[in-house]
């Protein structure tokens, strides 16, 4: 038997902030290094709507460190106030970060709106790197002149090449950040995984099925929100959730035929919030048309944004 490991020299804390372009991979890298599913995933860009808080450990060189990652929401051009508060969200996560990671889908490069972010980093002057996503997708010899061509426009503290979805070279990224973070006292307890409370989980694990299982417009044009988190005396919760939808043809597309849909929908966000909670779930979903919700202050204030005036 191994002899106990020694008592820990150093401490150290720090936010990470993980800021890209929508689609580039972030609430993936977030739940491949938490280990846990914090943020909802799914192909459809512009699925994250608010920063997610994600908590990990990381030991090395006598040294434990505590890794407060943040997923941001995807940076693009907002038209409507929700997403103004989106892009507000993933610009303050980076500016309260002690390191923000810049994660780029190395498929997609070196795009105009990718271009535009980094230009804004670049004026920050805060510490940056780099991080290559969807590396195992590209030849090698695409990936030096990318980082170049981003180098040229920020001063990237570190680079690293990256596959999220596998989990290829993420050990290197964290024994990096547990190095580089501030010394400190940890913020959070070590077994926490996040700050968010159970029902904001709850509620974007109904969304996340609703990305899932609609097509188009609907997964953009809806929002749910959490009514009532009670447990019951056996120890299994009872939840109660209210999607609310911008159009009447929405709400029925959302329903299905005699509520085939909704069923869906309830069956599988049920499975993941008994895995992620571990314990029995009975989830009751209800639909209702709001039509304007997306720029109600009250409505982003409940899924966790910042109202914007």
């Amino acid at each position: 038997m191994s002899a106990p490991a020694g008592p820990v020299a150093v401490e150290r804390c720090g936010f990470v902030a993980i800021v890209g372009a929508p689609n580039a991979g972030k609430s993936t890298l977030m739940n491949r290094l938490t280990g846990a599913k914090l943020s909802i995933v799914t192909p459809k860009a512009q699925t994250t709507r608010f920063r997610v808080l994600g908590i990990l450990m990381r030991r090395i060189a006598g040294a434990a460190t505590q890794v407060l990652l943040v997923d941001t929401p995807g940076i693009f051009k907002p038209k409507r106030k929700l997403d103004r508060a989106m892009v507000r969200a993933a610009w303050t996560g980076a500016e309260d970060a002690d390191i923000t990671l810049l994660l780029i889908d190395s498929q997609k490069g070196l795009t105009e709106g990718v271009q535009a972010i980094a230009e804004r980093l670049a004026t920050t002057r805060r510490r940056t790197w780099l991080v290559l996503n969807k590396t195992d997708a590209v030849e090698r010899g695409q990936l030096l002149p990318l980082t170049k061509a981003l180098s040229a426009l920020v001063a990237f503290e570190h680079v690293y090449m990256v596959s999220a979805r596998k989990g290829e070279g993420l050990d290197d990224l964290l024994d990096g950040l547990a190095l580089a973070l501030p010394e400190g006292p940890f913020l959070y307890p070590e077994d926490d995984l996040t700050d968010l409370p159970d029902r904001l989980l709850a509620a974007e694990l109904v969304r996340e099925q609703i990305f899932l299982q609609t097509q188009e417009e609907i997964p953009y044009s809806c929002t749910v929100e959490t009514e009532s988190f009670q447990e019951r005396p056996d120890g299994s919760l009872r939840i109660e959730a209210t999607i609310y939808v911008s159009r009447a043809g929405h709400k029925a597309i959302l329903i299905g035929e005699k509520g085939s849909r909704i069923r869906a929908i309830g069956e599988k966000a049920r499975h993941g919030l008994a895995a992620l909670l571990e314990r029995p779930c009975h989830l009751f979903l209800n639909v209702k048309e709001r039509a304007g919700w997306d720029e109600e202050g009250a409505r982003l204030r409940a899924i966790g944004l910042e109202n914007l005036d």
